[in-house]
């Protein structure tokens, strides 16, 4: 008998700690998955009744989320000289494993009054681990806490440091909501 594989992609959990806080995020609002990839929090968040506009780069990546209910799917550059997301507003934004520093105030200007920032990616110390391992891409100790107060977000949590979950790697994660 043939050995039978399946080829459909594997999906990668939801973040626990998007799963942790998105449900501090106001309902009546759209979420904002910026660099989304196959768009795991994009389709956990769909399925718990969030309008989601979903962005990335990788057109392949996109076309997966196309005509899924409550997904809003777009390609395009984040980090090209012409912001795409101009003039845009969310209740929520969930960034996961992406760092582009010179959007960053552009990004957390997308969040509504009352909006909700979840993030979480790497940080210094991860060099050891793997990629990213280029400084440029990598979080200072107390990074995300800085921006976000310079942003003048109120932070409900904050943490940094090792994980080993899904994969042994330094990490730095932040809630935070606009006033």
């Amino acid at each position: 008998m043939p050995l039978s594989f399946d080829k459909t992609p594997s999906i990668i959990p939801p973040s626990p700690w998007v799963v942790s806080h998105y449900e501090r995020i106001p309902a009546a609002g759209p979420v904002l998955d910026l660099a989304c990839g196959s768009g795991r929090h994009a389709r956990m968040l769909a399925e718990k009744g969030y309008a989601v506009y979903a962005v990335d780069r990788d057109a392949a990546a996109i076309a997966g989320l196309q005509g899924l209910t409550r997904i809003d799917a777009m390609q395009c550059d984040l980090e090209g000289a012409d912001w795409p997301l101009t003039g845009k507003h969310f209740a929520g934004i969930v960034v996961t494993n992406y760092l582009w520093r010179p959007r960053l105030p552009d990004v957390l200007a997308l969040l509504a009054p009352g909006g909700v920032l979840i993030y979480e990616t790497f940080m210094l110390g991860n060099e050891a681990y793997g990629k990213p391992s280029n400084p440029e891409f990598l979080l200072r100790p107390g990074e995300l806490r800085e921006i976000a107060a310079a942003a003048g977000l109120r932070e409900i949590a904050f943490e940094e440091g090792y994980t080993d979950s899904p994969k042994p790697a330094m990490r730095q994660a932040i809630c935070a909501v606009r006033d």
